[in-house]
């Protein structure tokens, strides 16, 4: 049974910075491609970015050059530094193991959410 929290939102003015964290467990970690997601309120949940068990990353148009993901498998965490945040980086951030074949496929394997909140 795969299990994954996430830690790390809270609030933060414009311009600011987070480090979300996601603690996966139950699954072989190192051979997992995993992503964050985020859903602001009224809006379809959306990739964000992406970690490919062979090493590659990829992000969102949206948080390119802010946001970098990252993994310590030893830890079996994933990361996500998010910079230069602004009001619509608002939303719950989602963490989540998928599959990789060039695009990334969510499984139903999701955490609780942890809520990242900007004011201006």
């Amino acid at each position: 049974q795969v299990h994954i929290a996430e830690f790390g939102g809270g609030s933060v003015q414009t311009g600011g910075s987070l480090r979300l964290s996601c603690v996966v467990s139950g699954s072989t970690f190192q051979h997992n491609t995993l992503a964050w997601f985020r859903q602001a309120p009224g809006k379809e949940r959306e990739l964000v970015a992406v970690s490919t068990f062979h090493g590659r990353t990829r992000y969102s148009d949206s948080v390119k050059g802010r946001f970098t993901i990252s993994r310590d498998n030893s830890k079996r965490t994933l990361y996500l530094q998010l910079n230069n945040l602004g009001p619509e980086d608002t939303a719950v951030y989602y963490c989540n193991v998928g599959e990789w074949d060039g695009n990334y496929t969510p499984t139903n394997f999701w955490g609780q959410g942890t809520q990242v909140t900007v004011s201006s």
